[in-house]
């Protein structure tokens, strides 16, 4: 490989509040960028989707998401409900447009202050629903 090649994966701007997540996601998913939308995740995240199934560690999320990407949805902006924040630890959520159910998640900080999702519910339906 010549010298002037770089290995290193691409640089995605961080965030640096929790609830800054949901807008780079919605961001990358737009931009049909699979490893952008992983990179929010940590290496070993849990994400309940498919419904009913848990996807686990951030390279079956890439993987996932390429697949979901593929067919070229587009999300809109959710506003994002409170956050709570314990320590380095956060829990966003947002309420989805269509009225149905919530999506939340639990965020960690990491060492440069920036913050990750380490646990990711996007679906909840109410019960019996």
């Amino acid at each position: 490989m010549p010298e002037h090649e770089s290995t290193d994966k691409p640089e995605y701007a961080r965030a640096m509040r929790p609830e800054e997540i949901t807008r780079l996601f919605v961001e990358r998913s737009n931009a049909g960028d699979a490893a952008g939308v992983a990179a929010l995740y940590e290496e070993d995240a849990v994400l309940a989707y498919p419904p009913g199934e848990l996807t686990v560690g951030r390279e079956a999320i890439r993987a996932l998401w390429e697949k979901v990407l593929s067919g070229r949805p587009r999300f809109e902006p959710e506003s994002p409900l409170p956050t709570l924040i314990s320590g380095d630890l956060a829990l966003t959520s947002t309420p989805p447009k269509d009225g149905a159910g919530a999506r939340a998640q639990v965020v960690r900080r990491q060492p440069d202050g920036s913050w990750l999702r380490v646990l990711d519910q996007p679906e909840f339906t109410p019960p019996g629903a």
